[in-house]
């Protein structure tokens, strides 16, 4: 019996971290960027940063939900191709903001007198990053 229960909690605890890992490291993201307050101070809106915060946090919970639930809205291909555009563009963008501040690591580390393990946080990352894409290859990609 609890040997039939262990693999879906495992599953379900690994789906718990990694939640809570991308999680944080997009919010420590978006924090770091100051995009919120950036772009109240580019449009002269800082007023509204309320709404810019709803905005994130409400296409945030639907992109969940539509990746959870597998929505899709056949728009056709010059739409799309529009959609794939703006995307790439605001990737690009955020590469972009990500290479102005790419020292985090380091101050995180200095600040948490890790300086020494740098490079095996660093090897930890890619190591972690690399398991996770084999076991979503491997495991749910069958």
């Amino acid at each position: 019996m609890i040997a039939s229960i262990a693999p879906g909690v495992f599953i379900c605890i690994l789906g718990a971290a990694g939640g809570i890992a991308v999680g944080g490291g997009v919010i420590a993201l978006i924090i770091v960027l100051d995009i919120i307050p950036r772009l109240s101070q580019l449009t002269s809106t800082y007023h509204r940063v309320h709404w810019y915060e709803g905005a994130l946090i409400s296409g945030t919970f639907i992109g969940t939900m539509a990746d959870f639930w597998k929505w899709s809205v056949p728009l056709g291909p010059l739409v799309s191709t529009l959609i794939g555009l703006l995307c790439g563009t605001f990737i690009g963008m955020l590469a972009a903001a990500l290479t102005e501040v790419l020292n985090v690591l380091p101050i995180l580390a200095k600040r948490l007198r890790l300086t020494g393990y740098l490079f095996g946080l660093l090897m930890a990352m890619v190591a972690g990053k690399v398991a996770g894409s084999l076991f979503d290859w491997f495991v749910f990609n069958k």
